[in-house]
């Protein structure tokens, strides 16, 4: 009798160790390799930015990490992927701006920007350059907004394409400083500079890192940076809000996973990737690609994209635009 009270009293004990056993092996994250979808093209300025902290995450998360750019209409192919696959924390999306743009440009979108994905964190932010080219003669906000006013139509503003962060970036501007200029739309960055500072066209609006240079050497004049304060790079070069009061437009840069992907997978990349955000490394790495650092948790990350889907959504009905 004594042994089968004994057995019965070590079936008991055993019970809550198997219980507790249960909830630690579901921790175990990751155990197999991570994708990392980027819908956008290698080398572009959000590609850049993800890339800085997804190399490092095989070290974070002791797990190989496959960088995947699936571009394609406007970031919507390598979204719709993402947005499909298994919400199994081995499938994360390296976003940008766009996420919250593109559902405004077009009439069909196979997925929900908002409701379709599980926010992680941001991780930076981007501001640009409102340059000219010296021969419109005009040295701040508030006198390219007077020319404009007394040419309506006259002046051309370059961009990388229809709906790209540059474009609805001086669309904005246009819209809320209540002036008519005429968007040029290229085929990429690369020849929109070109032709900003051959001065074919005048005005563009460009990422402060690839025309620092041009700008220090008298080539083209940033008259303003478009986030909200003034940037650390250009200490003297003023906020278009401090002509145009409440503008505020940055490439930001983050990453989401498939809803329903669970809280222990968002959980450790947002750790993780906070912690590393936080050394020299990586201040290093993103001071070099123009970017400023920003950390935050799941919540507060959601309530931004629901802003920047408002605040985006009012510039494209604003001017206008949708691609189809």
């Amino acid at each position: 009798m004594d042994r089968i009270r004994w057995r019965f009293a070590g079936v008991l004990f055993a019970a809550p160790l198997l219980a507790a056993a249960v909830p630690a092996a579901a921790q175990q994250y990751p155990t197999k390799p991570v994708r990392m979808i980027i819908p956008y093209s290698a080398g572009g300025a959000t590609d850049v930015v993800v890339r800085i902290v997804a190399n490092k995450l095989p070290e974070l998360l002791g797990q190989q990490v496959v960088i995947d750019n699936r571009v394609g209409a406007g970031s919507m192919i390598g979204t719709e992927i993402a947005a499909k696959s298994s919400p199994d924390g081995y499938t994360l999306v390296g976003a940008g701006t766009p996420h919250v743009i593109v559902p405004h440009l077009y009439k069909k979108v196979a997925y929900d920007a908002l409701k379709d994905f599980a926010p992680i964190m941001q991780i930076g932010a981007q501001p640009y350059g409102l340059t000219v080219h010296p021969t419109l003669g005009v040295k701040s906000v508030k006198e390219l907004i007077d020319l404009a006013k007394k040419s309506p139509g006259k002046i051309n503003y370059a961009s990388s394409g229809n709906g790209g962060a540059q474009h609805l970036f001086q669309a904005m501007f246009v819209s809320m400083a209540k002036v008519d200029m005429v968007h040029i739309p290229y085929k990429g960055s690369g020849p929109a500079r070109a032709d900003l500072l051959g001065g074919q066209v005048k005005v563009g609006c460009l990422g402060i890192s690839s025309i620092i240079g041009h700008h220090k050497a008298g080539q083209m004049r940033i008259i303003a940076v478009t986030s909200a304060k003034r940037s650390p790079e250009l200490p003297d070069v003023p906020a278009i809000a401090e002509t145009v009061p409440g503008y505020d437009a940055q490439l930001w840069t983050g990453f989401l996973a498939p809803r329903g992907t669970p809280a222990v997978a968002i959980n450790r990349i947002q750790r993780d990737v906070t912690k590393f955000l936080q050394t020299p490394e990586a201040k290093t790495a993103f001071d070099r690609v123009g970017t400023y650092i920003v950390t935050s948790e799941p919540k507060s990350f959601s309530a931004f994209l629901q802003d920047e889907y408002v605040k985006w959504g009012k510039v494209v009905r604003d001017v206008k635009l949708q691609i189809n």
